[in-house]
């Protein structure tokens, strides 16, 4: 019977998933509606959803060559762990606003959070375009638009994977694979246009890409559970700070993102210190994301069939791997390329399995607050990370191996908290192998 129980938890079951979390403990006056697995409106939702990412996810993703145009023209006299503050806060907003978007979501459904958010992103990225001081690109492209791409983000994230079951760690890796799209075609955008036109008609010109794409967004996107306003309560937002498994979750967030956002925000960088090209070194940041597509839909559904907590131990600890073998000693222009493509499949598949995890282990009812929190979390990790990387490469003549290998071993760090969550989802006796 145990053994019965925990195959059930580790491959999505809501019964077994009920035993694993205090949070839902009380019994509910009435279940969510059962997942159609399909349908005109759940493909519809799939393809608002995976637009959404693609405005959102898809256009963070672009930190790195950010990174570099900042260091090399507009902000030329601040060092890379300075611009690496306005980078890495775009970021942090997308991720730590993601509890305000996960209660709108859960009151009011997507809709009202991906209208809000799509007009801070659109007007953020203006306002960018303007901006000519230090200051005035931190408030509009890390505050404005990524405080705008975190309300887009969370909602058109969660609404598909609610039509779905059987096949929900499969509809949020297509989700997810949004932003991977949006990760490759903006960095060839950008990267162009820079070299056609003026860096703020470049901002324009994607501004006004990722307002057509909202309004679709906005037309198709929605949410198969019953959105309702509840009467705010504090206390029932303070009470997964109290649940013991909850707060290891969290903790395997943050060292997670800890890892992720160095390969995010220096990939380019430390390729150029490295001795590539310019050209080809932005070229890096579509093949890290292009390969990420087939990270968060492949691993996905495998996830279904073999486990999610498998798949993603497993690919979590490739990421770390690749990190640690490859982009730590790696100097040649190849092994910058390889590293680009591994490490997207590998991220790709720890940033498309999570959110399907956590729906997995708590209640429908307040799932979009909870992966907001998760994702609040993680947040601080992708906030503080690259600064901290860019400051371990200044005391080390620019030289980005050090950073790799703080990367790398939070990645395996990241792993033991996971690991724990599994042991507690299944009551101290599961055999992740």
């Amino acid at each position: 019977m145990h053994e019965d129980r925990t195959a059930e938890l580790e491959k999505g079951s809501s019964t077994s998933s009920r035993t694993s979390s205090p949070a839902e403990a009380k019994p509910q006056a009435s279940g969510p509606p059962e997942a159609p697995e399909g349908g005109t409106k759940a493909f519809l939702s799939l393809l608002g959803g995976s637009l959404g990412l693609f405005i959102s996810f898809g256009w963070v993703n672009c930190i790195a060559l950010f990174q570099a145009e900042y260091e090399t023209n507009q902000l030329k006299t601040y060092g890379s762990s300075e611009i690496s503050w306005i980078t890495s806060s775009e970021f942090f907003f997308m991720l730590f606003m993601s509890p305000l978007s996960g209660y709108l979501f859960d009151n009011y459904g997507p809709r009202l959070p991906v209208f809000i958010g799509g007009l801070m992103h659109v007007i953020g990225l203006m306002m960018t375009s303007l901006s000519s001081k230090y200051y005035q690109f931190y408030l509009a492209q890390s505050v404005c638009s990524g405080t705008g791409t975190s309300l887009i983000f969370t909602p058109a994230m969660t609404a598909p994977m609610t039509y779905f079951k059987k096949r929900r760690a499969l509809a949020g890796g297509l989700t997810v694979a949004g932003s991977s799209l949006g990760g490759v075609i903006f960095p060839l955008m950008v990267n162009n246009l820079l070299s056609e036109v003026s860096f703020a008609w470049t901002m324009r010109t994607c501004a006004f890409l990722i307002l057509g794409l909202w309004a679709i967004t906005m037309l198709t996107v929605s949410s198969n559970l019953p959105h309702a306003r509840k009467e705010f309560k504090l206390a029932n937002y303070l009470r997964p700070f109290t649940e013991f498994n909850f707060l290891i979750l969290l903790t395997f967030c943050f060292f997670l993102y800890w890892g992720l956002f160095v390969p995010f925000d220096y990939l380019v960088t430390s390729a150029v210190h490295n001795g590539m090209s310019m050209t080809m070194a932005y070229n890096l940041i579509p093949i890290m994301n292009g390969a990420s597509f087939f990270g968060r839909t492949i691993p996905n559904g495998l996830a279904d069939k073999y486990g999610r907590f498998n798949v993603l131990i497993i690919m979590l600890l490739f990421t770390g791997i690749i990190t640690l073998a490859l982009w730590f000693p790696g100097r040649s222009n190849a092994a910058n390329i390889v590293f680009a493509a591994l490490f997207g499949i590998g991220s790709g598949t720890t940033i498309g399995l999570t959110p399907p995890l956590l729906m997995t282990l708590y209640p429908p009812q307040e799932i979009g607050f909870r992966i907001g929190l998760a994702l609040a979390i993680a947040g601080l990790g992708a906030l503080t990370s690259p600064p901290i990387a860019g400051a371990i490469a200044a005391t080390d003549g620019g030289s980005y191996r050090f950073a790799a290998l703080f990367s790398g071993v939070n990645f395996m760090v990241a792993i033991i908290f996971l690991a724990r969550t599994l042991s507690a989802a299944a009551c101290c006796n599961y055999n992740v192998w």
